[in-house]
């Protein structure tokens, strides 16, 4: 994920500047929201969802800003969501999400199912993306969640708008190229939450291996007709060897 700390430095550097420096740092702002530092991968299980990720969030392409930020959250007590983009953005989304959400059921006095959240959150991003603003707020989201038949659900919504049911698996981030290879050799459409988890460690492990912009911990939920549980809460740690 991206820090506020950029997009600062992004807008003060800008102003009073040559047009030439200006499209360098638009430049570079494009390939940093087009490279989100973040790894994030969603699988569809045969009974129930895993949703994981990675902790790092950094400021451009040389500082990491914080080594324990959790990406993959409980929104209520049946719907968990996942990040890539701006922290702020995010960390507000899942907010009104939740509010709106709460709403919904109040004056419905039935709880949204996951289609409908998810629809709530991609006529957010579609209507936030679109508002002339400074600082705009350029989040990529899965939501997974099960409903009040036992059904669990998948959904990827791009910082667009764009709304798509995933029905097997999907990644998100810097570090989505290595996680989508392992994922097309080890992912089966019929493994079980348990083998899921794993496969979800393996990935964010492969992505933080070789993808710079993350790292330093990893988070999984599972997702099932039972409830949500935070199953995976570890963190990476530099260690030092003498070599011999």
């Amino acid at each position: 994920m991206v820090s506020r700390l950029f997009w600062l430095y992004y807008t003060n550097a800008t102003y009073n500047k040559p047009n030439k420096i200006k499209m360098e740092m638009d430049a570079e702002l494009k390939n940093s929201i087009l490279k989100t530092g973040t790894s994030l991968v969603s699988l569809v299980c045969k009974d129930g969802i895993v949703m994981a990720s990675d902790r790092q969030v950094t400021g451009g392409r040389s500082l990491v800003v914080d080594k324990d930020f959790q990406k993959t959250n409980l929104v209520n007590e049946y719907l968990v969501i996942s990040w890539a983009g701006m922290v702020s953005g995010a960390q507000r989304l899942t907010k009104v999400i939740a509010a709106e959400l709460k709403l919904k059921e109040l004056r419905s006095k039935s709880r949204p199912t996951v289609k409908r959240a998810a629809n709530l959150v991609a006529a957010l991003a579609y209507s936030l993306i679109r508002q002339p603003s400074m600082m705009p707020d350029v989040v990529n989201t899965f939501i997974g969640g099960f409903n009040e038949d036992g059904s669990c659900e998948l959904y990827s919504i791009g910082a667009d708008g764009s709304l798509i049911h995933v029905k097997d698996y999907a990644a998100d981030g810097s570090g989505m190229v290595y996680i989508l290879g392992l994922l097309e050799r080890q992912y089966k459409k019929n493994m079980t939450v348990e083998d899921g988890v794993k496969l979800a460690v393996e990935a964010i492990k492969s992505s933080t291996q070789r993808d710079v912009f993350s790292g330093h911990g990893i988070d999984v939920f599972a997702i099932t007709k039972d409830g949500i549980k935070k199953v995976i809460d570890q963190e990476i740690l530099p260690e030092y060897k003498d070599k011999k």
